[in-house]
């Protein structure tokens, strides 16, 4: 029989994975292998008062670092996997090996989710300019239906998802949502921008009201960083 000393080890072990399941691990327990977190580059206050830092605390240190450990994980044994661009990785999920495809889609598509969500947001605020305002004009009807339209899609996502702004290589526009955290990478698609409607996002600040934080969620948009994705985007040159 397993001793009193044995079963407190065990039973912490099985709290350690549990809380890593739940997307709550450090930012200091990632796993060493090809994929890195990212520091944000603003402070974790400089989105207030529309995102709390207690919120961009635990989102980026340790829901995003725990997506990154359990895809290091998931390839370290497939080098062949571990040596391709994510966005590719993602793009031909299906070959991926079945004992981590699941793995990879959920990890891998929360990595490449929330570094394209850092890098868009930011305590500059602005608005869209230039070649990026004409296509949301051209595409979303202006950026005023475009807000409307994203945010009305984003609150019907069920549970969890997030909300997107799409952009091929002529620039043309188009706006989707996805369950959980599945991206349109994964039909080899690339994504311009895009709001993530986990509660653990939004629920500090906001509780049950989504759309509240959707509304809200547009201050925080830095349209400079956009405006680089789009044109990166008809580039051929933006990934993830």
């Amino acid at each position: 029989m397993m001793g009193r000393r044995g079963f407190l080890a065990a039973a912490g072990a099985v709290s350690v994975v549990t809380m890593m399941d739940r997307g709550i691990g450090r930012a200091w327990a990632q796993a060493t292998g090809p994929f890195k977190l990212d520091p944000l580059g603003y402070a974790t206050s400089a989105l207030e008062p529309h995102i709390d830092a207690k919120t961009m605390e635990i989102h980026h240190d340790k829901h995003h670092a725990t997506y990154v450990t359990n895809l290091n994980a998931a390839v370290k044994d497939h080098s062949q996997v571990a040596s391709m661009p994510l966005q590719d990785i993602l793009a031909k999920l299906g070959e991926m090996p079945d004992a981590v495809r699941t793995t990879i889609r959920n990890s891998g598509g929360g990595h490449a989710n929330h570094t394209m969500f850092w890098q868009i947001m930011g305590p500059g605020g602005g608005a869209p300019t230039g070649d990026l305002k004409a296509a949301i004009d051209r595409d979303l009807g202006g950026v005023d239906a475009m807000k409307e339209t994203f945010n009305g899609a984003g609150a019907r996502v069920f549970g969890s998802g997030w909300v997107f702004v799409t952009v091929d290589k002529q620039g043309k526009l188009a706006l989707e949502s996805k369950p959980n955290q599945d991206t349109p990478l994964m039909e080899g698609k690339r994504v311009l921008m895009g709001n993530d409607v986990w509660e653990h996002a939004y629920y500090l600040t906001y509780q049950n009201r989504r759309p509240d934080y959707l509304k809200a969620w547009w201050n925080t948009v830095d349209w400079s960083k956009v405006g680089e994705r789009y044109a990166a985007a008809k580039a051929g040159t933006l990934t993830i």
